[in-house]
């Protein structure tokens, strides 16, 4: 299984905002921290706002926010929302599933299983996990370190 660049990019945007001091960040700052292209994380940003993981808030000092504390936002639901097509062979889906062993097929069953295990270890992790080494974070997308006079951010 390989997930998308999209579903990357979208981890990344959480991830960035959650160790962000401040728990705002723009697009633009995003995208030049990790060297990615604006447009891209337009549409990511986008579908994070539509299925509610992150909000934006407009004017001066405004940006991406998250929706949710970073420790209520899990990795599988950000990946089960942003990955296209979760079937790993044609069978998986109801439309395509014209395979003449089928009824006697335990490739299926093992893809299955393969894929619930798959998302039983993506399901006990969080944003927060992924921000955890805050400080390591922060220095390697040339972020300051938070200062007591930053509003509180749920990650530090």
């Amino acid at each position: 299984m390989r997930l998308t660049v999209y579903t990357d990019y979208a981890l990344r945007v959480l991830i960035y905002i959650s160790v962000k001091p401040n728990g705002s960040a723009t697009i633009a700052e995003i995208a030049v921290a990790f060297g990615i292209s604006r447009a891209h994380l337009m549409k990511v940003a986008h579908r994070l706002g539509i299925d509610g993981f992150i909000g934006t808030v407009r004017g001066r000092g405004g940006g991406l926010r998250l929706a949710y504390p970073a420790q209520d936002i899990g990795v599988g639901d950000v990946i089960r929302a942003t990955e296209p097509d979760l079937a790993l062979v044609p069978c998986f889906d109801p439309i395509n599933a014209d395979c003449a062993i089928l009824p006697a097929c335990v490739l299926r069953r093992a893809l299955h299983e393969a894929r619930s295990r798959f998302f039983d270890v993506l399901d006990g992790y969080t944003i927060a996990d992924l921000a955890r080494p805050g400080s390591s974070l922060r220095q390697s997308l040339g972020l300051p370190s938070p200062s007591a006079s930053d509003p509180p951010n749920d990650d530090r």
